[in-house]
């Protein structure tokens, strides 16, 4: 009699957990919903993107030219805006051809691999270069002189540059194969030279510049002012020397070379982002103005033609951060900088004489980063203004005593619907690590966020010299994402180590000079563990890692060399092997291994991938031509051979931003935050 009552409790016992069970993946599952809509919301729909406002001012200034889309049609048209009333009217679409001639009669083109000049009505033709044949040329910077008698181009050969292949999108059994030229570290250079085209001679005079024969590159080439002569900028492979050089083309001059600068810099002169490299001309071609860091800050220098006097017009301890405009009629040169504050971004000015002070013209009290697009009088601006959490207000200013005219657009839509999210504003706080380190840092906390209780983190990083993550700008660095990761239970932070690109000097950027991945990784854990004791909130047990690109490889460097600090870690499009990554990038920080072996050595994460102790998540696309993805295999192998467990994710055909492919960048992004979830546990404790 016992029995059936026996097994009605089994029964009873087995069923109960099923219930809970389908409870608890109902849970489990539930966040997916919501962070899929706000995914979409965000990469699908773009409703938090703001596009880039970009006029077109008038010659005279007395308005500028939007390109927009009519309301009723969808259809694009241009608008044009009068400066002083703000009346609009439409406008045929009036774009001058880029390479149109002085005079306005003829055209220059690179078509073919060929250079060549042709009338406007489309009749005559003239070829100006031999054809290519079996090499493989491009063409490009084709600039007329201003008399209109010569046409300055480069010609870069790449038939020495070594091919990869990568298999493309076919037959699923017998795909097609593309070759991509690929320069790596220590590799063939695309051979580069300088070519002027007269054109009454219908002849090709080739630039006699010196270089090694490891390979140059090239900066500025163009025409200096209203004259026949030609600026060339040229640098050394690995970036640590840059030279400005005259050819006197007109005039039955020889074209003969003469160097008017020079600088040498063991660490770089001009790094990847190029801020420092170009020049402008002021005074009818007797003088320009340049960027150079040779006192230890990016600064923007006056040189005089026969480069004798020079003449800072910056100076002080703080970085130029980039350009902004030289109205040489009023003698001012216009530029970005932040001296308090490397997140955020301002103007200012200076006199192009060099006797005069710094003066700002953002007004104080807006604290954020502004960009202005100045009229080519610079008496007008139309000058864009956000913070992190606060989305543009763009607005039309009377320089240079910043008098707002009117408002363009406040973006009031965005502004509402990331309002409706009510989600936790972003904060920046810095983080001293001692040795008078003191690293800029952003967290965003979850909306229910709970101070007397303990949340894990998951750090965004990248850690590189091209980019800083931490900026007080709409937008900026994955923060639309992080967000919503913050808001499934969360505290995501991001911190900008020496040798990311922040304006704190060349000393700041240079630190990591020779070895990228180590002082980062030191830096990095140092970081979030004293951002734990100024932060109590931070489970320092629940610690995630993930960074994209640079920033995967400092997320597998932080896996492998800090495993007891680092739980999870998500590197997406890494380069566990630095000496297979491109020579253009990798070589400025770190030569080659012939000339630094043991900066590869320390740099490369391959090479501590036995201490992994934690998840690891690594992600690629097979249609890679940056971070290839023979740079990651061989860490997948090393991993293997190790026997350490590890997930591997490869999105078919795809290059190095994961794009390609309908709904690729949200499912890129919601395979990050399932695989957070599912192995570091969120919310508070």
């Amino acid at each position: 009699m016992k029995q059936p009552f026996t097994s009605v409790i089994l029964l009873a016992a087995v069923a109960l957990p099923i219930t809970l069970v389908a409870e608890v993946r109902a849970q489990d599952t539930a966040w997916q919903a919501e962070a899929s809509e706000r995914l979409r919301a965000i990469y699908d729909r773009n409703e938090f993107r703001v596009p880039d406002l970009d006029p077109e001012w008038l010659p005279n200034s007395s308005g500028y030219k939007l390109r927009e889309k009519d309301s009723k049609t969808n259809k694009p048209i241009v608008a044009l805006y009068d400066v002083e009333s703000g009346t609009r009217s439409f406008v045929e679409n009036t774009d001058k051809e880029k390479l149109l001639s002085p005079d306005g009669s003829r055209i220059a083109e690179a078509r073919n691999r060929r250079v060549s000049v042709r009338d406007v009505d489309g009749g005559k033709r003239i070829h100006l270069t031999e054809e290519a044949g079996d090499r493989d040329i491009s063409l490009h910077d084709l600039r007329w002189s201003p008399s209109g008698k010569y046409v300055s181009f480069v010609e870069a050969d790449n038939t020495d540059v070594k091919q990869r292949s990568v298999l493309v999108p076919g037959d699923p059994s017998y795909p097609g194969v593309a070759e991509h030229r690929f320069a790596r570290v220590g590799g063939t250079l695309p051979s580069l030279r300088v070519g002027v085209a007269d054109l009454a001679t219908e002849k090709v005079r080739w630039l006699p510049i010196e270089v090694s024969d490891d390979g140059f590159y090239l900066g500025q080439v163009d025409w200096i002012s209203d004259s026949d002569d030609l600026l060339v900028e040229t640098m050394s492979r690995f970036r640590d020397k840059r030279e400005f050089w005259i050819a006197s083309i007109g005039g039955g001059a020889d074209g003969n070379l003469n160097r008017i600068y020079s600088e040498v810099n063991d660490a770089w002169a001009v790094g990847s982002h190029g801020i420092n490299s170009g020049a402008h001309w002021i005074g009818d071609g007797e003088a320009f103005v340049f960027i150079s860091e040779k006192d230890g800050w990016r600064h923007a220098w006056l040189l005089s033609r026969d480069g004798k006097t020079e003449t800072n017009l910056t100076p002080g301890k703080f970085d130029l951060i980039d350009r902004a405009y030289v109205d040489e009629a009023s003698g001012w040169y216009y530029f970005y900088a932040s001296p308090e504050n490397a997140t955020q971004k301002y103007l200012y000015r200076v006199p192009l004489d060099g006797n005069g002070t710094l003066q700002r013209i953002t007004p104080e009290g807006q604290s954020g980063t502004h960009d202005y697009a100045f009229s080519p009088d610079a008496k007008w601006a139309i000058h864009t203004y956000s913070t992190l959490n606060d989305p543009p207000v763009v607005d039309l200013v009377e320089l240079p005593d910043h008098r707002v005219v009117r408002v363009l657009d406040d973006h009031s839509e965005v502004r509402e619907k990331f309002q409706q999210r009510k989600v936790q504003p972003t904060e920046f706080v810095q983080i001293d690590i001692g040795d008078g380190v003191v690293m800029d840092a952003s967290l965003t906390k979850p909306r229910d966020f709970d101070e007397s209780k303990k949340y894990p983190v998951f750090v965004y990083v990248y850690g590189e010299p091209y980019l800083q993550t931490v900026l007080d700008e709409w937008g900026a660095a994955q923060i639309d994402f992080l967000r919503v990761v913050a808001d499934n239970g969360y505290i995501t932070v991001s911190i900008d180590n020496r040798g990311t690109a922040a304006p704190k000097g060349a000393a700041w950027r240079r630190s990591i000079f020779g070895s990228l991945g180590p002082l980062s990784t030191d830096e990095q854990a140092a970081g979030i563990q004293k951002l734990a004791e100024m932060k109590p909130f931070i489970d320092l047990d629940r610690v995630g890692i993930w960074g994209w690109s640079g920033g995967g490889s400092n997320t597998l460097n932080a896996m492998f060399r800090k495993p007891d600090v680092y739980h999870v870690g998500i590197a997406v499009v890494p380069k566990p092997q630095p000496w297979l990554y491109n020579a253009w990038f990798q070589e400025i920080y770190m030569r080659t291994r012939e000339v630094n072996a043991d900066g590869y050595e320390r740099s490369a994460p391959i090479n501590f991938a036995e201490g992994l102790k934690g998840k690891l998540l690594i992600v690629t696309g097979s249609g890679e031509t940056n971070t290839h993805i023979q740079i990651i295999e061989g860490l997948v192998d090393r991993l293997i051979e190790l026997g350490k467990p590890f997930d591997y994710m490869v999105y078919p055909n795809r290059d190095h931003g994961l794009r390609e492919g309908p709904g690729t960048v949200v499912h890129v992004r919601m395979l990050i935050l399932r695989y957070l979830i599912e192995n570091l546990p969120p919310g508070p404790r």
